[in-house]
């Protein structure tokens, strides 16, 4: 099977239903690119922490982005319209452990801070800025509905919170990989 199809030379594309085609600025492909965007940024920071020796219950940094990589590809599954595919329950509650247990090892924040003091924590910082982006977009997809294009976007409450405390996950790992590693966290001045 070729990469290369020539089917959408047209503007078009098709999700799982496989009914018909559909215009690729319509918000189920925006939705889908903006969670395949941070899927794919996601492999900088997961590079780079190797650099963290630490583990969450016997899973590294490295594993946890890993296992975060796989469950985007089922929301991607979800979003368009796969059978079976979806974020259960218990993934959005072993977010919120894993959250918890990082934010124990974590001084207490007061304010908010910099992106840039190390590198790690800048990329996991911006994927968390991506991570908004992809929920907002999955967002946009269920409530619009766009004329002439007949398809229903359905997304489980399930992945919308996973999708909502992500962004948190990727922020509590840029703290900790700047509380680990010496980044100092600096504090904007508003002046």
């Amino acid at each position: 099977m070729s990469v290369r199809t020539k089917k959408g030379d047209d503007g078009t594309s098709s999700i799982f239903d496989g009914k018909s085609r559909i215009p690729k600025d319509h918000p189920i492909f925006e939705a889908l690119g903006s969670v395949d965007e941070l899927n794919s940024y996601l492999g900088f920071p997961k590079l780079l922490s190797h650099e963290l020796s630490v583990n969450f219950n016997d899973k590294t940094i490295y594993d946890i982005i890993d296992e975060v990589q796989d469950n985007l590809f089922i929301v991607q599954a979800e979003l368009a319209g796969a059978n079976g595919y979806s974020i259960s329950e218990q993934k959005v509650e072993d977010l919120t452990q894993l959250i918890n247990k990082i934010e124990e090892d974590l001084p207490p924040m007061r304010e908010f801070f910099k992106s840039g003091a190390l590198e790690l924590s800048s990329h996991f910082d911006y994927s968390r800025t991506l991570a908004r982006k992809a929920e907002r977009r999955i967002i946009t997809a269920v409530n619009v509905k766009v004329s002439g294009v007949n398809i229903d976007v359905n997304v489980r409450q399930f992945t919308r919170a996973y999708m909502n405390g992500l962004s948190d996950l990727l922020f509590v790992l840029a703290r900790l990989s700047n509380h680990l590693l010496g980044g100092k966290e600096k504090n904007p001045t508003y002046k």
